[in-house]
């Protein structure tokens, strides 16, 4: 963060210089800046390079105010976060404004009576771009007041007349003035309530009971929205609609690559999870969005990936307690344990009903198979077979140490090899050899070479 600006007047700040712009030609400005210099415009946001995020630099560079529509748990609040990133770092407003007027073109009665009075004078305060984002979750409770404003009544108790503007409360939105406001699942908002912004999008003011009363907003509106949303809580209708400029549709990541750097980015992990168990855990959650037994409509949020990967690394850790390992490190016996706590995030179709657990253990097993063929495809693993072929039993589990599963297998020739296509070299540690060994014998159990049994928590191959 730079440091604010030195001036705390009107008169230093036109000494300096500035100039006034709207809450879009700064983001326009910044937008085309960023462009130019090839830097990231939306920080931290995965899988839209080539689809969303054109669309929504065009809706930005033209001045529109925009809705998002998209399932659940595709970005669509993280990416309508990152556009406050595009305005200034500091901006200047009129100390004590509660709409943050510009002290150049003040809008509100207080501030253009102060500015007649006080001149070059006129105090400033700087506010920093995080100070400029504001957003609320629309609820059907929401009121007008909330959005827009109402009169209040302890104003009028000190005794002001009810006909002063002054006695007005102003909303998140006016409030939100010289900033961008952030609507989330617009769709919530009562269709009364959502009357009462056709003002801010189309005349950029706000009405507030009966007062006579204009304010000229300088803001950017983004409202979030999901498509399923129209049928079982509530639509945008339609006069709204058509204010928006521009209404732009997120999806999920489209690319396993997208989905793995996603999940690293975002999961909060309390042990090392290899980056093939991650793979599994995007793969397993790409095979619910494209299921038949799953409600596509309602969607599979990048969250359910996300917990997924967090929940491996519990387990992780949690056998590192119980076994009292000193590095906690996931393998693949950490992955169906996760099973039960994630049935709650998935939404079946009615004839699954009894059928959920099944339906995710089998889509389970289908991520193990590609990960193996994806990592391990064309790699000689006789040296596994071979093992088994001449009646070695290897037993494992979720409380098994990795020490105990190495001491099992020995010395087989081609780990090394499986353990150079995982991503690990010669330094790699016991965890990371064993979670190497356990996804090689489970994928060839799943590739029909090896047997394996799994008896209370138990998993015996081989036998």
């Amino acid at each position: 963060m730079s440091d604010r600006p030195s001036s705390t007047t009107l008169g230093a700040l036109l000494e300096q210089g500035h100039r006034r712009r709207t809450v879009k030609q700064e983001i326009r400005d910044n937008l085309v800046a960023r462009l130019r210099a090839g830097e990231t415009a939306f920080p931290g946001i995965v899988g839209f390079d080539e689809t969303v995020l054109p669309e929504l630099e065009s809706a930005l560079l033209a001045g529109h105010d925009l809705v998002m529509l998209g399932e659940r748990g595709q970005g669509k609040t993280r990416l309508m976060r990152t556009i406050g990133g595009l305005l200034d770092e500091w901006s200047p407003a009129v100390d004590g404004c509660e709409i943050n007027d510009d002290p150049l073109e003040p809008v509100c009665g207080r501030c253009v009576r102060l500015r007649e009075e006080l001149g070059d004078d006129l105090p400033v305060r700087w506010r920093h771009r995080s100070e400029r984002y504001a957003e609320k979750l629309a609820t059907p409770d929401t009121s007008v007041g909330d959005l827009v404003g109402d009169v209040d009544p302890v104003k009028v108790a000190q005794g002001r007349t009810l006909g002063d503007p002054e006695t007005v409360h102003y909303g998140l939105v006016p409030r939100s003035n010289r900033g961008v406001f952030g609507l989330n699942e617009l769709p919530d908002l009562a269709e009364r309530i959502q009357v009462a912004l056709f003002n801010v999008l189309e005349e950029r003011d706000i009405q507030i009971r009966g007062y006579s009363l204009r304010l000229p907003l300088d803001l950017l509106l983004v409202a979030t929205a999901n498509p399923e949303d129209y049928t079982n809580r509530g639509r945008i209708i339609t006069p709204l609609k058509d204010r928006f400029g521009a209404e732009i549709r997120t999806h999920y990541p489209f690319e396993v690559t997208d989905e793995v750097a996603l999940i690293s980015q975002e999961a909060e992990l309390v042990a090392e999870v290899p980056e093939h168990l991650v793979e599994v855990v995007a793969r397993f959650t790409r095979g619910l969005r494209e299921s038949a037994a799953v409600d596509q409509r309602s969607g599979v949020s990048a969250r359910f990936a996300i917990a997924g990967a967090e929940s491996v690394a519990a387990s992780a850790l949690r056998r590192s307690a119980r076994a009292g390992e000193t590095d906690a490190v996931a393998r693949i016996c950490d992955v169906p344990t996760v099973v039960p706590t994630l049935l709650g995030k998935v939404e079946f179709e009615m004839g699954e009903e009894g059928r959920e657990r099944e339906v995710l253990d089998h889509l389970l097993r289908v991520a193990v198979a590609e990960t193996f063929r994806d990592r391990l495809v064309g790699l000689d693993l006789s040296g596994f077979t071979d093992l088994f072929a001449e009646g070695a039993v290897v037993e494992t589990g979720e409380l098994v140490p990795a020490t105990d599963l190495l001491q099992q297998i020995g010395t087989v020739p081609g780990l090394s090899k499986v353990l150079d296509r995982l991503g690990h070299g010669d330094d790699a540690s016991p965890g990371e050899v064993a979670a190497a060994v356990e996804f090689a014998l489970e994928g060839l159990h799943l590739t029909r070479r090896i047997d394996k049994d799994t008896v209370a928590g138990r998993t015996v191959y081989g036998a």
